[in-house]
């Protein structure tokens, strides 16, 4: 069976059965195209392809310097094909199978203190109608954790301002309520009043969030305005959006949250994914532990 058209099958799959977004369609793609460069380099097809050589992918790919993490993804995606293929009837067993994953170790996600999320926050010029856009989505992707791609795509009619809430499409299109602090609904309210109608331009649309040219703004685009906004606010670390998201769920967690609530305001599907963040419940505890054990 020819690669590009199994991979094609397994890509149109994923899309239509399992509900998967484009952008983690495209990590899929690129595992994929990394196989089959390993594949073409061995003048190798996919029926030919056994145990040893999912190993031996492997290991070029640590040869190479790819993680351990971005391995075990790769392995995840290669094992999917396959199990795809047997599901369809073109293969008899997965070579995957009984493949070990490599090793990860997973770092502890870097965070933002409460002040330098303060002077983040603060860098944005309200006399400015995308500055106070800007005001607007940082003040949300830190008062939700949104993703930065749900961030971009929400629409005017997720917003529920009168009741403090919002509705967010997430990963596998499921739908999730997520609260919104004072803060963020304050310059919500700002944006919609003084700026978004400025960016719109005698336009329409149903994007809460626009760019300069009243149309969507891109991930690329927010990452180079929050990038610039961390470097004014004088941050020493490389300042992404995921960085906000893992500071929301942080001192959500400090402030006495549960691991649960967290979950399903993150939109994780597995709270596995979520217990990243259990060494703050760990420090939490023992903190409670000193101070109110009479023997701590």
């Amino acid at each position: 069976m020819e690669f590009q058209s199994a991979s094609s099958q397994y890509l149109n799959y994923l899309r239509l059965e399992k509900g998967l977004t484009e952008n983690t369609l495209q990590a899929y793609r690129r595992d994929l195209a990394k196989f089959e460069v390993f594949l073409n380099s061995r003048e190798s097809s996919l029926e030919g392809v056994g145990t040893g050589s999912i190993y031996e992918f492997l290991d070029q790919l640590a040869s190479r310097g790819i993680s351990s993490r971005s391995r075990a993804r790769i392995l995840v995606t290669i094992r999917g094909l396959f199990q795809f293929l047997v599901f369809e009837g073109f293969f008899q067993s997965n070579p995957c199978a009984n493949v070990e994953s490599p090793k990860t170790w997973f770092a502890l996600p870097k965070v933002l203190n409460v002040e330098e999320v303060d002077r983040l926050l603060a860098q944005p010029d309200l006399c400015s109608y995308r500055g106070i856009r800007d005001k607007a989505m940082l003040e949300l992707l830190y008062a939700t954790g949104l993703r930065v791609s749900e961030l971009v795509s929400l629409q005017m009619r997720d917003l529920h301002l009168d009741l403090g809430y919002l509705h967010c499409v997430g990963k596998g299109n499921k739908v999730r309520v997520v609260p919104v602090g004072r803060s963020a609904l304050q310059g919500l309210e700002r944006y919609l009043e003084a700026s978004r109608g400025q960016l719109l331009k005698g336009k329409s649309s149903n994007l809460l969030f626009l760019n300069r040219n009243g149309r969507k703004m891109s991930r690329q685009g927010f990452w180079k305005i929050i990038g610039f906004y961390g470097k004014k606010a004088g941050i020493s670390i490389p300042l992404k959006p995921h960085l906000i998201r893992h500071s929301f769920a942080t001192h959500l967690l400090q402030r006495g949250a549960d691991l649960r609530s967290v979950q399903l305001m993150l939109g994780h599907a597995d709270i596995s994914t979520t217990q990243i963040y259990t060494h703050i419940l760990k420090e939490r505890l023992r903190s409670i532990y000193n101070a109110h054990h009479p023997r701590a």
